[in-house]
């Protein structure tokens, strides 16, 4: 198995280990859970980058790869809603729109077809990361002691601005979300439309 590949496997293990911290009693439990996070979306970064460059692509990166993606993303997302930190609508949206693409993709490899990613899809997909690590650090800077306080809760119209920030990006996530969603299956709709 290629670097690339092993990256990836890597997303899903550390997606096993970011919920388990979450769901667990653990002292400090929000960080630990940010720094798999991180990590994990780094792993992101650099399996893609790493097989374009040494050409090192393969079958099983092509269709694993956007799969630990969604595994990390969705499965972190659903854990908020168990936290009480997400609203379930917002996940809802988020998960529906994966798996409707999922599918729309699923069907064109049924018919020969391969579909790009878009533009718009990685904006969706950089939103939906800033969003989680604005909730992980919203439930975890005051745990860094003063460090922490004094660089996430700077007050900003009488509470910390991180407080103002973390809602309005879970807010761009959703709503770039259903964008970038809808433009892929607008974009793709003779695909669908030919089997209705």
């Amino acid at each position: 198995m290629n670097l690339p590949n092993k990256l990836t496997v890597s997303r899903f293990v550390l997606s096993v280990f970011l919920l388990a911290v979450l769901f667990s009693h653990m002292k400090n439990r929000e960080t630990v859970a940010l720094v798999l996070f991180c990590t994990a979306s780094i792993t992101d970064f650099l399996d893609g980058r790493i097989a374009r460059k040494r050409n090192l692509i393969t079958n099983f990166g092509i269709l694993m790869d956007p799969l630990a993606d969604k595994i990390l993303v969705c499965s972190t997302f659903i854990a908020f809603i168990g936290l009480g930190w997400m609203d379930a609508w917002m996940v809802v949206v988020i998960v529906a729109r994966e798996l409707a693409i999922t599918g729309l993709r699923l069907l064109a490899v049924s018919k020969n077809l391969v579909l790009a990613a878009e533009g718009f899809g990685k904006h969706k997909t950089a939103s939906q990361i800033a969003a989680i690590i604005a909730i992980l650090i919203f439930y975890s800077y005051t745990e860094w002691g003063e460090p922490g306080r004094a660089v996430f809760g700077c007050p900003v119209a009488g509470k910390p601005w991180v407080e103002w920030v973390t809602p309005a990006l879970k807010y761009i996530a959703v709503i770039l979300t259903i964008i970038s969603g809808w433009l892929y299956l607008w974009r793709n709709r003779k695909l669908f439309l030919d089997d209705v």
